[in-house]
């Protein structure tokens, strides 16, 4: 038990660590900025920060939430998003167990949680985050080959459908960035869990958006990445039982 706990802990430091890094991508890639070769630098007066001042989590603390240097408020969307992806890397090897596929399915979350906050600000998908997907889809397509076909028809189960939705409404109905995200995901997932992606998606996209008209005035067009990639997280944690559970209900 204790071994286990500690386990936890490490796939959780590991969580706030790649959420450090989300962090950039969510700030740099709608700006097109480099996300490899620039330092980490302060938003505001633009001072190059030491290892100390990007610790997850526990620098925003010990800074009280301000630069170090010109004591500028720091957004505290960036201990969340870390938290976030920590706790979210611990749900997935719980409910997968420590495996490979779980490695995939928590790279996955943190791409997932990037789209998710770009999307919902800039109403974009950037391509090289449907990429990396793409390439987790692969990977473990490569680990279960016996089952290709799965997670082949799942690529294009989904991001078919889209997109012929795309061409009927000239791009109106839905982004290119949904479809890419669809194909991506379905063939790490496969052609059963990406359809249930997309209903859990719908049905929670529906609720969200129509009580934010209701409630904020939000207009008709709406970010659907969010919504998608809660579909495919909630897949990825509990998308078998919720299919065994449906299949039960018809047999």
């Amino acid at each position: 038990m204790l071994v286990e706990i500690l386990l936890y802990i490490i796939i959780f430091i590991y969580g706030i660590v790649i959420g450090s890094f989300v962090n950039v991508l969510i700030y740099r890639l709608p700006l097109h900025e480099n996300i490899t070769t620039e330092h980490s630098h302060c938003m505001s007066c633009g001072h190059r920060l030491r290892w100390y001042d990007l610790v997850p989590l526990f620098s925003w603390v010990f800074l009280k939430g301000k630069c170090r240097y010109c004591k500028t408020k720091i957004s505290a969307q960036y201990p969340i998003i870390e938290a976030v992806n920590g706790c979210g890397y611990v749900l997935i090897f719980l409910m997968n167990g420590l495996n490979f596929t779980s490695i995939l399915y928590a790279l996955c979350f943190s791409m997932l949680t990037a789209i998710t906050v770009i999307d919902w600000r800039t109403y974009e998908i950037p391509l090289g985050l449907n990429i990396t997907i793409l390439v987790l889809g692969a990977i473990h397509l490569a680990l279960d080959y016996h089952n290709f076909l799965y997670y082949l028809i799942g690529m294009v189960s989904v991001s078919g459908f889209l997109l012929l939705l795309f061409i009927i409404t000239g791009g109106r109905g839905i982004g290119g960035g949904d479809i890419k995200l669809m194909f991506a995901a379905g063939l790490l997932l496969g052609w059963k869990h990406i359809i249930l992606a997309l209903v859990i998606g719908c049905i929670i996209g529906s609720i969200v958006h129509l009580t934010l008209m209701k409630i904020k005035g939000k207009g008709r067009v709406l970010a659907f990445g969010p919504y998608l990639s809660i579909g495919i997280f909630i897949v990825m944690l509990f998308g078998s039982q919720i299919l065994n559970w449906y299949i039960g209900l018809l047999f």
